[in-house]
Parts: C-alpha cells; sequence; structure tokens
C-alpha cells in the first residue's frame, strides 16, 4: 500500500479532497508542519557556510539538523493519524447486540479516542519545536530570506492550532475527565508560547524588511 507521504503533491491533494475516510485534518496539519520545518531548513542552508553568519555557524547547523528531524517526525504523524483513525472507524463497527457487546464497544472507542487525541498532541509538540527553531534563525540567519522563516512560523503554529482541535474533539469521547484535563491544560501550554513565537518572529520579520519599527 502506497504511503500518504510517497504520494505526489497532485495526488495527495485529491485523496485529501475526495470521500475518502483518511487523510483529513490530522494529516493536513502534520503536512503543514512538515512545511514549515522545510522553510526553517531552507533558510538555515542559504545561512551556513557563508563567512557573514559564520560565528553562528555551529547553532545555525544544530537548528538544520533538528528541522530534519522534525520534518521526518511530522512526516510519519501524518502516516500515524489515517493509520489510528481507521482503527477508531472499526470501533464503531463492533457489534453491540448485547449489554456485554455495548459495554466492550464502548471501552475500544474510548480507548481509541485517547490514540486518536495522542496523534495530534504529537504533531502539536513538534510544530512547537519548528516554531522554537524558525524564531531564534530568523534573528540569526539571513535575513535575504526572512519572510520564508516568517512563512514557516504561520505554518507551523497553524499546524498546531490544527491539531489541539483535533485533539479536543477526540477528548470528548474518551470517557476519562482526569486524562481529559491533563492534555487540555498541556495544549494550551504549548498553544501560548506558539503564539508568542509567532508574534516575535512576525515582529522581527516586519523590521528587517522595513514595515515596522518596534
Amino acid at each position: 500500500m502506497t504511503k500518504l507521504t510517497d504520494l505526489h503533491t497532485k495526488e495527495f491533494l485529491n485523496l485529501l479532497a475526495s470521500d475518502a475516510p483518511a487523510p483529513g485534518g490530522g494529516g493536513a496539519a502534520a503536512i503543514a508542519a512538515a512545511l514549515a520545518a522545510a522553510l526553517t531548513s531552507m533558510l538555515a542552508n542559504l545561512t551556513a557556510g557563508k563567512k557573514k553568519f559564520a560565528d553562528n555557524e555551529a547553532e545555525v547547523r544544530e537548528i538544520l539538523k533538528q528541522a530534519e528531524e522534525s520534518r521526518a517526525k511530522v512526516l510519519q504523524l501524518a502516516e500515524a493519524d489515517a493509520e489510528v483513525f481507521s482503527a477508531f472507524m472499526n470501533c464503531y463497527r463492533m457489534p453491540k447486540n448485547s449489554e456485554e457487546e455495548k459495554v466492550l464497544r464502548k471501552e475500544a472507542i474510548c480507548q481509541a479516542a485517547r490514540k486518536a487525541a495522542e496523534i495530534p498532541l504529537a504533531t502539536a509538540q513538534e510544530s512547537l519545536q519548528i516554531i522554537r527553531l524558525t524564531a531564534r534563525l530568523t534573528k540569526i540567519g539571513n535575513p535575504n530570506v526572512v519572510t520564508d522563516g516568517a512563512v514557516s512560523a504561520l505554518l507551523a503554529r497553524a499546524a498546531l492550532r490544527s491539531s489541539v482541535y483535533n485533539i479536543l474533539v477526540n477528548l470528548k469521547l474518551t470517557g476519562d475527565e482526569e486524562y481529559n484535563d491533563t492534555l487540555t491544560q498541556k495544549v494550551a501550554l504549548l498553544e501560548e508560547e506558539a503564539l508568542q513565537l509567532e508574534r516575535e518572529t512576525l515582529l522581527w520579520t516586519d523590521r528587517i524588511i522595513g514595515v515596522s519599527n518596534k
């Protein structure tokens, strides 16, 4: 079976647009994060090896390494999201003719919902990591491509915010309030930091390209 991430762009988009159950929003969010990571790598590659930025060479190369690791992770998460969703749907096909079958079905749905929440949580966490890398790189990297860093930050935060919605909708089915509260608090912190880093990155970009004096 062909992996989602092995499809050509047009093929992936056609599949996303179709009535197929997967990929969906979770996969799209992960791909957005992968695009963000790739742009961060681009900014690093256009900075590394240039005399003008030699003082930050080691840090830029480390950021490049981490951005590539993040890109690989979110691509894996795009695949995992589709797999988990398929497993989730299988739970709804379980028999419910007897009380025992209903109990087993409900337990299966609750467990599947937790797994379905954990994949977008991982995507959100990795998206935040990408924003962290981008925020730093835009300040020490090649200013000629600073707007690409801004696009990276915007995409990564969009991926994070999208993932949060996928987390929250699945929490409605876990049947575990303590677990839900823990994840809700966790994603709130992710969003708070991501928003701050996005703002910093965009303000810095505006300053570099001359549209803001802040």
